[in-house]
């Protein structure tokens, strides 16, 4: 039976998290807010209908490179412990997951992710489908939490799909490819999604669609402050905007101030005006070439071992091998049940 035992890395966090980060991003210029904020429950529900909408690709690129190159990974990784960061509904893990166990190793499974609520619907799902595999839910916040993963008794994959890598500026992804890399021993592997630079129109249509699905994400992280810091932001007094960057190659979010207005959250004692037309930036998506991907998972200690695309060249798959690791240089604390 799998075990139903959930760790979370720092219960009393969120809000602390929350509110400096709050208070950081509406008292600089211009203002911002991390897009880790979009996900609450609804803000999950929200991202999940996205991925389904016909201008958004990355989904169904990405499905389509892990239903051809499942059964490669599996044999390549050997992997006996798998870890994913931000997974969700852990909806396209499943092909990992039927691969890894039809191979015989993978002995235990660990969603990593910022909401417990998508987690707890995950886990009834995959308890279901795999009776035998230890299921061990982790709530954290993976740009500060990697060092509390539970130590791995065999070989361990840390996969992170989906593209979110490109929500993190070049410092923050190196930052965070340094944490993988403490976070396993060599000869472990990392498998890294990354959206590649196309055409912007596309793009834009991507984080622009005509239902509106991406708006009502966008905005839902003002949703998310009224809820938990006593705020007043009048939610549709704010427009969703999406602007490529060519300089950065990434694709901005941004919500628009339609008026002037004073907004008051009541948990900091902080009162924020915006004026009409203001952009207040919510997040931004990189996009990569296969050089660059290469390169920065060179810099954290990876060897890329296979580098895969979907036919239409949408979207990058990487396996990257560990070669060494940077635990004693970040000096990232223990794993849980492991001595240094």
């Amino acid at each position: 039976m799998p075990a139903q035992d959930r760790i979370q890395a720092r219960p009393d966090s969120y809000l602390k998290e929350l509110r400096a980060d709050v208070r950081a991003g509406l008292t600089a210029w211009p203002k911002s807010l991390p897009p880790k904020y979009f996900y609450d429950e609804r803000g999950s529900e929200l991202f999940d209908q996205i991925t389904r909408l016909p201008e958004y690709y990355p989904t169904r690129a990405e499905t389509a490179i892990l239903t051809q190159r499942a059964a490669e990974i599996a044999q390549l990784s050997a992997c006996e412990s798998l870890v994913e960061l931000g997974s969700g509904t852990s909806a396209k893990t499943g092909l990992l997951l039927r691969a890894l166990s039809s191979g015989g190793t993978l002995a235990e499974f660990m969603p990593f992710d910022v909401d417990p609520a998508v987690l707890a619907d995950a886990m009834q799902m995959l308890a279901a489908q795999y009776p035998r595999l230890r299921i061990v839910p982790f709530t954290g916040d993976f740009e500060r939490d990697l060092g509390a993963i539970p130590a791995a008794a065999g070989r361990r994959m840390i996969a992170f799909l989906g593209s979110t890598i490109g929500n993190l500026e070049p410092a923050a992804r190196s930052g965070l490819y340094r944490q993988v890399a403490a976070a396993l021993r060599p000869g472990d592997t990392f498998l890294l999604g990354t959206d590649l630079v196309k055409d912007p129109d596309r793009l834009r249509r991507a984080y622009n669609d005509s239902a509106g699905v991406t708006a009502e994400f966008n905005r839902n992280v003002l949703r998310v402050i009224n809820r938990e810091l006593g705020a007043d932001f009048d939610v549709e007094e704010f427009e969703h905007v999406a602007v490529w960057d060519p300089v950065n190659e990434w694709m901005e979010m941004r919500l628009r101030s339609c008026r002037q207005q004073r907004v008051t959250i009541t948990d900091l004692a902080l009162t924020v005006s915006f004026a009409a037309g203001e952009q207040m930036r919510t997040e931004i998506s990189a996009k990569f070439r296969r050089d660059g991907i290469r390169a920065e998972l060179a810099a954290a200690g990876f060897r890329t071992q296979r580098f895969w695309t979907d036919p239409d060249g949408d979207f990058g798959l990487t396996l990257a091998e560990l070669l060494r690791s940077d635990r004693a240089r970040l000096r990232v604390p223990p794993r849980f049940g492991e001595a240094r």
